[in-house]
């Protein structure tokens, strides 16, 4: 297995060290549990906004169903606070508008004390206002383009430089990569994840002629013109490889028609970053052999602490072949840094949590402890798997520890000088360190 080196700035050295400091310090929170039978007082609501039909459901209702179950399983060690949890479900149908709607609702009506919820970032895009207009918390739990540091989402996904660009200096070192396809759904993460991608590529001395990006709707389902578009654009010479953003169920058809077309992984390989094992679970996996996915975790980890979550996983839902992925990882990680947070601040009061949060480390499912760093972004590694016959991924490169999240992108102009940092006296999530003033998100 090959070690990813990550590519780090003179700002990510730095916040390696900052994340070394942080963690050092706060050392090894245990969780507090109370006695099963001391329960009392009115349950403790969780709201969970996750899109139970319409085109994102192929991927979100298993975030639904793991939260379900880590819900469960905290009642069952005695809740929180002395609390009882109380899911509070509800199906934004993959309908941007509606999901802040609902996010209205499960603060403002059912009172949860925090949301996890959404997949796209258009879908977290439109909650956001929400979130920060009534002060309450969301856990996002999916890779996403970054450039946003909000003091109420706390983000458990990846960030560009926890996944994209080192799924691209994969390509570039193992299998010389000289051309690229950046190809994304049409809304703003393929957008503003490709914007950084070709800036990089760009920063590493590709030329733009070697760069061909293009954008599809959502459920977009004829393939047939685009990838023989890829397949052309593969055929000057040099080594070609397409990078995925395409989200939802618009990814069967897309590696249905590679198939057809005759595309391989050893030809044109495609490294995706929203394919994981839920997805693979719906495909004829033949014609994807050999391509490979960028994520924090695969259910192929090999681990007690995985084993354990997958076992446990299989008998709450009663179905042996239900998978794990990596949003799931993602939402296991920030319930449990959650439920820490509570205990931390002995309070479920949203700015008591905020405050709290920041330093709580948690064990990930991949191999040891992700801290939450004050631009309310985790630690996390970085995984390239490649897809096998049985819709399962073999590693076969990891970062050798963990990456700090850049949340504001080094190779974009506008965001080169920005970081985020929610720990006073600086409470900003757009801090510019050459003019050292707060562009957005202060906190008074």
């Amino acid at each position: 297995m090959n070690p990813i080196q990550p590519n780090l700035s003179r700002r990510g050295l730095a916040r390696l060290g900052a994340a070394a400091a942080t963690v050092a310090a706060m050392g090894v929170v245990k969780a507090a549990t109370s006695p099963a039978g001391a329960q009392s007082g009115e349950p403790i609501k969780v709201g969970i906004l996750h899109s139970l039909s319409g085109t994102m459901a192929i991927s979100e209702t298993t975030l639904k169903d793991v939260m379900l179950m880590l819900i469960e399983k905290q009642n069952k060690a005695g809740g929180l606070l002395g609390r009882k949890l109380e899911a509070v479900v509800v199906d934004p149908a993959s309908n941007w508008p509606l999901f802040a709607e609902k996010a209205r609702q499960l603060i403002s009506v059912d009172k949860c004390a925090a949301t996890f919820g959404c997949w796209t970032s258009v879908s977290r895009k439109s909650v956001l206002p929400v979130f920060e207009e009534l002060n309450s918390i969301l856990f996002y739990p999916v890779q996403y383009e970054g450039q946003e540091c909000s003091r109420n989402v706390f983000y458990t996904g990846a960030a560009p430089n926890q996944q994209a660009i080192p799924a691209v200096d994969y390509l570039w070192n193992e299998n010389k990569v000289k051309r690229w396809v950046l190809a994304g759904t049409d809304y703003v993460y393929p957008r503003t994840t490709n914007q950084i991608l070709e800036a990089y590529l760009k920063s590493r001395g590709v030329a733009t002629e070697d760069i061909m990006i293009n954008y599809t709707p959502f459920g977009h389902s004829d393939w047939q013109n685009i990838v023989a578009s890829i397949k052309k654009f593969g055929s000057a010479g040099k080594k070609t490889a397409v990078v995925s953003t395409i989200n939802g169920d618009a990814n069967v058809p897309f590696y249905k028609e590679l198939g057809n077309q005759g595309i391989k992984a050893t030809d044109i390989p495609v490294v995706a970053f929203s394919v994981g094992e839920e997805e693979l679970a719906g495909l004829d996996t033949k014609p994807l052999l050999g391509h490979l996915a960028a994520w924090n975790y695969f259910e192929s980890v090999d681990n007690a602490d995985n084993k354990a979550f997958i076992e446990e996983w299989k008998t709450f839902t009663k179905n042996p072949k239900r998978t794990t992925n990596d949003p799931m990882e993602a939402h296991y990680i920030g319930f449990n840094m959650w439920v820490k947070g509570v205990e931390k601040a002995s309070s479920i009061a949203p700015d008591d949590v905020i405050d709290a949060m920041i330093g709580v480390a948690v064990p990930n499912l991949s191999g040891g402890y992700s801290a939450m760093m004050p631009n309310h972004h985790i630690t996390k590694p970085v995984l390239i798997g490649e897809i096998q016959a049985d819709g399962q991924f073999n590693i076969v490169s990891q970062t050798p520890g963990l990456v700090v999240a850049q949340e504001w992108s080094p190779y974009v102009a506008d965001t080169k000088d920005l970081i985020g940092d929610w720990r006073s006296p600086l409470k900003c999530g757009a801090f510019n360190v050459q003019t050292k003033t707060c562009t957005a998100g202060k906190k008074a």
